[in-house]
């Protein structure tokens, strides 16, 4: 299972798979939630809710899409919380990962379920200013993948559609 990070969701709208451009995108997903391959988490949709725009409206449309934290999930955050400040990180960087927030609670959920995480981030460069996804994902050995990686390996195609005459 895929579990999607809200970069992922918000640079598809932006730029690859614009809602008026690439709707096979947003068919894509709602056809591999239907058969249990990618869903995200609450916390990322109440991320994309504070917007105004299409993807605050698909992500109010598609409620199920979003799992909430269950207790398999709480029951990470001392592991990932011991991990991160033992890593040298700012107390700032801590607090931007904290179980408030949906990076921390996407890497614990994937963790707890056993899903890879897409997301648009690359491992850490060795700064210590922000908790990266991929390198709390290495920590906790979670798989983490870019959308277009989760593309390949579920075999999605995403065909244009031509133009009417």
């Amino acid at each position: 299972m895929y579990l999607v990070d809200s970069n992922v969701l918000i640079e598809a709208k932006n730029r690859y798979y614009a809602f008026d451009i690439a709707p096979g995108f947003w068919e894509w997903l709602d056809h591999a939630y239907g058969q249990g391959q990618v869903f995200s988490i609450e916390k990322v949709s109440e991320e994309l809710l504070q917007g105004k725009d299409e993807l605050s409206k698909w992500a109010k449309e598609h409620p199920k899409f979003f799992h909430p934290a269950d207790q398999l999930t709480v029951s990470v955050f001392a592991r990932l919380s011991t991990w991160a400040q033992s890593q040298g990180f700012t107390q700032a960087a801590l607090d931007e990962f904290s179980d408030e927030k949906a990076d921390y609670v996407l890497v614990a959920h994937a963790a707890a379920h056993k899903c890879t995480v897409v997301t648009h981030e690359t491992a850490g460069s060795g700064s210590k200013k922000r908790v990266k996804i991929p390198d709390a994902c290495g920590a906790l050995g979670v798989a983490w993948v870019n959308t277009f990686e989760m593309l390949r390996r579920t075999g999605a195609h995403l065909d244009l559609r031509r133009p009417e005459s």
